[in-house]
């Protein structure tokens, strides 16, 4: 549990994710995930039962407070821990289909800034949110509990490669690729055309050297988000809310 490369392994082979809280793993419960097992002490059996209850045949395993924090090796003040089912997910032209913005976060590495970009994402109207194959998993315990379990609301998959492959997709489904990037030349957020008549996608990097190379070569656009104060740039997960709260505001 405490080991992110380990977890992030096993937890993709065993086909498995850990959810905590009431009110993520019922949100991932009303999305369609299936429990594997529960875990709590035994003061938490209560009010947790509304949930396991909906799945008799799953198992519940009570223990200690003290023997379950050596064995996640944190202390679980969220009452109980789920194993839930990964979902599978779907091609990313299927996810295209019926969407006008997109987000895809190119190699985010922390588990609280993708947490939060879902959580923005879901709030700010974005249609469907694209991973690229290094961005950490949206299925990480923190990255669900960071987004109050909108993970299970956003539409998401993984990109098989970026960026070739997946802007070509980006493209073939019609959408303008714009990247946020302190550039040359970048277009300053509140000057760009993210009027309805575009599909947009959103490309979002990876905080300290940003989006890749190749990436900024091959996008359609770069955008900045103007700055004040000597400040150059926002943490990742707020730039995400602002160019999301930009585009909505423009589709009026």
């Amino acid at each position: 549990m405490t080991d992110v490369k380990l977890r992030s392994r096993v937890e993709v082979e065993r086909g498995l994710f850990m959810a905590e809280s009431y009110e993520v793993i019922s949100r991932a419960m009303d999305a369609g995930m299936a429990p594997r097992s529960f875990l709590m002490s035994e003061k938490w059996l209560a009010k947790f039962a509304p949930l396991y209850e909906r799945f008799p045949e799953v198992p519940v395993f009570v223990g200690a407070e003290a023997l379950i924090e050596q064995l996640t090796g944190f202390h679980l003040h969220r009452g109980a821990l789920a194993a839930m089912q990964r979902p599978e997910l779907p091609a990313v032209a299927d996810l295209l289909g019926g969407a006008r913005t997109v987000a895809v976060l190119e190699d985010i590495v922390d588990h609280t800034n993708v947490g939060a970009m879902f959580r923005s994402a879901a709030a700010l109207g974005v249609d469907a949110v694209l991973v690229t194959p290094q961005c950490a998993d949206p299925l990480y315990r923190r990255s669900i509990r960071v987004s109050m379990g909108t993970v299970f609301q956003v539409p998401w998959t993984r990109i098989p490669a970026w960026p070739g492959e997946g802007i070509e997709l980006l493209h073939e489904a019609g959408f303008d690729v714009l990247a946020l990037a302190l550039s040359d030349g970048a277009s300053p957020l509140d000057q760009v055309d993210l009027g309805p008549e575009r599909k947009v996608a959103l490309v979002l990097g990876a905080e300290g050297h940003g989006l890749k190379p190749a990436t900024l070569r091959t996008v359609d656009e770069h955008v900045v988000i103007p700055m004040a104060g000597g400040v150059d740039s926002l943490n990742v997960a707020a730039a995400s809310a602002v160019v999301f709260w930009q585009r909505r505001a423009m589709l009026g």
